[in-house]
């Protein structure tokens, strides 16, 4: 079972840093800790903006150590369709889609024997979806704790109920100043407003006016936050004065009471942004997972606000406090916290522009998924992949968007059929239910139906499901109707990725040749690598190993020109295997090891468990069997199966033909070291820190090691780059040519620009520039250590 407490360093789903201060609530966390304690399933139930969220991050964060196998979150709030709740969970705890089993059933069996909590924030629009997930796990899962946040209870067997209460407030009139400014919501107002202006302070002059603002939003946290960033253009007491006039117009207007303080900021902060203000943020409420300045000028521009203007906008609206910044790997995001995007819908349904805004919105996304297919060569190719996983929210209500519009479900189906790669980089299930979605809305034998299904086969066999004639037979005749040459060839490779799962090399072997020659005829880049890399594979099966290595040298050719570093890598790998059966096990495992550098930094559990497979095999060739069990101890951390259930096949489906070579290497480490030596071996390295076990494979230096030699400045290696990777970095940083680093290395100048084009693509840099500060600063933090 993977470890998950270090998992979470390599896959972005933990608990999100704090980026404010966290006041008060000091009962509260003790109470709920408490509720823990004795039952496996809390809800903190409350008012929009009463601060679910912040306690239960506290309250977990405070928890952590009591859980060995980690403290998981799932954000739910920008969830719209329930029948992804399942996959939405999974992903949190960086499982794998597996879509030839439940879902479900999948999540439980993970979660089995592990001591971990789970956070499912923001359960109130899936109430009767995370009932019975929290009732499945928990019946599954006898150590599980889950720490729930909703408006409303969830109804389900043996869960414990928290309100959480608005902050304190001042108390009578007879208490001392001292005692009033102690309040959990004054000291939330004061904090708040020191961060609006500096110099901001209680004083005896203003401290009457700031508690009869505190009592006046009744302790609402958030209510308290907006109200605070007033005080960059008003006093105190303008403030209390222009909320009493808010709340007036409110109780005019019929508000619901328990909505009407929080409801009051809102529209109060809605009417002092200008006209061009709300209009953006109508506009950005249709953006489910957050969105970037890109996202915002394509959908938010236009009818009344020019492209130029849409930074300006954004801006004013952050420094309303309207939107929230996030930075990531890939820049800044926005963000409209959900009872701010609840408002914004509702303002954009008024202005009666909806419809014409998310045509926008779903044109952008269509693009989005669209260059995935004529992405660029470089550095930017690995960072589509990632920014894909970062837009997988708003990727999701676009197609939903698709589905839901008549005359637009074709769209969906050519945005799921170009998430290809996206899909197997950890959405495989979801990628097949957008795939079934799609195809049950759309019977039109056009291209978007013929991709579908073509893709559809393709998910299937790489999950292991090789019954897949009757979509490929609808692809093919829609192909031939259609004259369509990428989706013949498409689909013979596909028949030929059955055959090889079959172990049928000679058939295999025709069929992939017919495909690349297709491919290479219609000028699908993409199709003829990925037949390369088949064909590569089935020569292997067949014993013809010299072809095999031409196959995957041709593909990784391709793939160097026009900079395909996800299929690079597994190129490489396959590569590897007929050089290990050849016996050059030293080049065999110099190409598994660059293949896992690529692996590591994308956060790819499929490829990075068949190359750490492949390791063990190249140790076990070369003698070295006590590496080689370790290594298998590390393949198992990254599976996601149960023990018994466990094999290369289950793991790195789609390459279920190399399992013989598995279960051989496997059975020679056993003979060489014993039962017991193999079985404590393995099960020790299976627990292993996700980063240590990695470096081990990679056969990284320790960190002690790496500080001692990079203070020393030579020869230092730094991760993720390999040694040479780092001398190159350093020749770069010192203003050398690609021609001058092949004449210093005495190497060729396409392998010096295969080296820099690797550095780029690892650090997901754009510019030689970018590489040379990099190196710098490792340098310069080295001398500091030293």
């Amino acid at each position: 079972m993977v470890s998950t407490r270090s998992s979470a360093r390599w896959r972005d789903h933990g608990l999100p840093a704090e980026v404010t201060s966290f006041v008060g609530r000091r009962h509260e966390t003790a109470a709920v800790k408490r509720l823990l304690s004795a039952s496996r399933l809390v809800t903190l139930t409350g008012v929009g903006g009463v601060g679910k969220t912040r306690l239960a991050y506290r309250v977990a964060a405070e928890l952590a150590r009591a859980f060995p196998d980690g403290v998981w979150l799932a954000e739910l709030a920008e969830l719209e369709n329930p029948e992804l709740l399942t996959n939405t969970v999974s992903e949190a705890l960086g499982i794998d889609d597996r879509p030839g089993r439940p879902a479900l059933n999948v999540l439980a069996e993970h979660l089995r024997d592990m001591t971990a909590l789970l956070v499912l924030d923001n359960c109130e629009h899936l109430l009767p979806e995370c009932t019975e997930l929290v009732e499945t796990l928990l019946r599954n899962a006898p150590t599980l704790r889950i720490l729930a946040t909703s408006r409303h209870l969830l109804d389900a067997m043996g869960e414990q109920a928290f309100t959480v209460p608005a902050l304190s407030l001042p108390g009578s009139d007879g208490d001392s100043p001292e005692t009033s400014t102690q309040s959990d919501a004054v000291r939330l107002f004061a904090e708040r407003a020191q961060a609006a202006l500096a110099d901001f302070t209680v004083t005896a002059e203003n401290r009457d006016a700031v508690e009869r603002i505190c009592l006046r939003l009744d302790g609402l946290p958030l209510a308290i936050e907006l109200a605070a960033v007033r005080l960059r253009a008003l006093s105190v007491q303008q403030l209390l004065d222009r909320l009493d006039d808010r709340f007036r117009l409110l109780e005019r207007r019929s508000v619901v009471p328990r909505h009407r303080t929080l409801w009051a900021l809102i529209d109060w902060s809605h009417t002092l942004c200008s006209p061009q203000e709300r209009l953006l943020w109508a506009r950005a409420s249709v953006f489910v997972g957050g969105l970037n300045l890109t996202g915002a000028e394509a959908v938010c521009s236009g009818d009344g606000i020019a492209r130029e203007d849409v930074l300006d906008l954004v801006t004013g609206l952050v420094d309303k406090s309207v939107l929230v910044t996030e930075e990531s790997r890939l820049g800044i995001r926005y963000r409209l916290m959900e009872s701010l995007r609840e408002y914004g819908r509702g303002r954009l349904a008024e202005s009666g522009e909806e419809a014409a805004v998310l045509r926008r919105y779903r044109d952008f996304y269509r693009r989005m998924c669209a260059e995935t297919l004529t992405q660029p060569s470089g550095p930017s190719q690995l960072n589509l992949l990632a920014r894909l996983k970062l837009e997988n929210a708003n990727l999701r209500s676009a197609m939903d968007y698709c589905f839901a519009t008549p005359g637009h479900v074709a769209d969906g189906l050519h945005m799921a059929a170009d998430l290809r790669n996206h899909w197997l980089s950890g959405y495989l299930g979801e990628g097949r239910q957008r795939l079934a979605q799609g195809l049950a809305l759309h019977h039109t034998p056009d291209d978007a139906r013929g991709r579908a299904l073509a893709l559809d086969a393709w998910l299937a066999v790489v999950d292991g499901q090789t019954d897949v004639a009757d979509l490929l037979d609808e692809a093919e005749q829609i192909g031939r109707r259609l004259g369509h040459g990428v989706i013949l060839a498409d689909v013979a490779l596909q028949r030929g990725l059955v055959a090889l799962d079959r172990g049928d090399a000679e058939t295999a072997i025709r069929l992939c040749r017919d495909a690349a020659e297709q491919h290479h005829v219609t000028g699908d880049l993409m199709g003829r690598i990925r037949a390369y890399l088949w064909l590569s594979s089935a020569l292997t099966l067949g014993g013809e190993l010299e072809a095999a290595v031409r196959a995957a040298e041709e593909g990784i050719a391709l793939c160097e020109v026009h900079g395909k570093g996800l299929y690079r890598a597994h190129l490489l790998t396959m590569l590897s295997v007929p050089l290990w059966r050849q016996g050059d096990t030293v080049r065999a495992g110099e190409l598994v090891k660059e293949a896992l550098s690529f692996h590591r930094v994308l956060g790819n559990p499929r490829g990075i468990g068949l190359n750490l497979a492949a390791l063990a095999w190249v140790a076990a060739a070369e003698g070295r069997y006590e590496r080689a069990a370790r290594l298998l101890g590390i393949f198992e951390t990254f599976s996601q199966e149960p023990r018994s259930r466990r094999a290369l096949g289950a793991q790195v489906a789609g390459y279920r033909h190399l399992r013989r070579y598995h279960q051989q290497c496997m059975a020679d480490i056993r003979g060489a070291l014993g039962d017991t030596a193999f079985e404590t071996i393995v099960g020790r390295n299976a627990r292993l820190d996700v980063d240590q076990a990695l470096a081990y494979a990679m056969e990284e230096p320790a960190k002690e090691e790496v500080d001692a030699v990079g203070a020393a400045g030579n020869g230092a290696r730094w991760p993720p780059l390999t040694r040479r990777e780092t001398e190159v970095a350093g020749l770069v940083r010192r203003g050398l040519s690609n021609k001058d680093i092949a004449a210093k290395l005495v190497i060729s100048q396409r392998t010096a620009e295969g080296h820099v084009e690797r550095i780029l693509t690892k650090l997901g840099f754009g510019s030689r520039a970018q590489i040379a500060v990099w190196i710098s600063n490792r340098e310069n933090e080295a001398s500091g250590r030293a």
